[in-house]
């Protein structure tokens, strides 16, 4: 596994239970774009890819969705099998999936491509391709910019290492066209969230 994994991994052990006590409420907007999502994933599990502590995952459950989370941090599934006990979580990484080809209606990554540096995201964006059936959705949330960030310490003032990078809507879009993907007609939903199809 290589130094950024590991230190996404060990960062978010050492947060998970404080992070999901602090993240409760979710983004601005976040029930519309659920909403959405739900209306045009195709049918067949879908993947909340950096599920951390299953708050998104058990969002989209309630709206009718087999929902499958994989996260890197075995902190985080913990917490995600404690608080949604009959929901699918699995560690993993969204760079190598342990998914079969064409098995997923839909990946949500929901502000967690922003730890990967910027030249794996695309290895992740080939992920989500290989894993949606044809039709399936993907759906961004992202912190918006250009600049990354370390990461040093966060919620509740625990130790991190990580790096956050930011992104603009025109940018994730031409690394997602390039692992083909369409842009819907309204693909910005706003400026820090877009969505796709396979």
């Amino acid at each position: 596994m290589t130094d950024f994994l590991d230190d996404i991994r060990t960062s978010y052990d050492t947060v998970a239970t404080s992070y999901a006590e602090l993240v409760q409420d979710g983004a601005a907007g976040e029930t519309e774009c659920l909403d959405l999502f739900a209306q045009i994933a195709a049918p067949g599990p879908v993947l909340d890819a950096g599920c951390g502590p299953g708050r998104l995952a058990g969002r989209l459950h309630e709206r009718g969705l087999q929902v499958i989370g994989v996260d890197l941090s075995p902190g985080m599934i913990a917490v995600a099998r404690r608080d949604h006990p009959d929901l699918d979580f699995r560690v993993g990484s969204m760079t190598a999936l342990d998914l079969p080809d064409g098995s997923a209606g839909g990946v949500v990554a929901w502000w967690s491509v922003i730890h990967l540096p910027r030249d794996v995201v695309p290895q992740a964006f080939a992920e989500f391709h290989r894993v949606l059936v044809p039709g399936g959705a993907l759906m961004l949330g992202f912190h918006v910019g250009a600049e990354t960030t370390h990461k040093t310490s966060g919620y509740g003032g625990h130790p991190m290492n990580v790096h956050v990078h930011r992104w603009t809507a025109p940018g994730l879009t031409e690394l997602a066209v390039a692992a083909g993907f369409t842009p819907y007609p309204d693909r910005v939903i706003s400026d820090d969230r877009v969505c796709f199809r396979k």
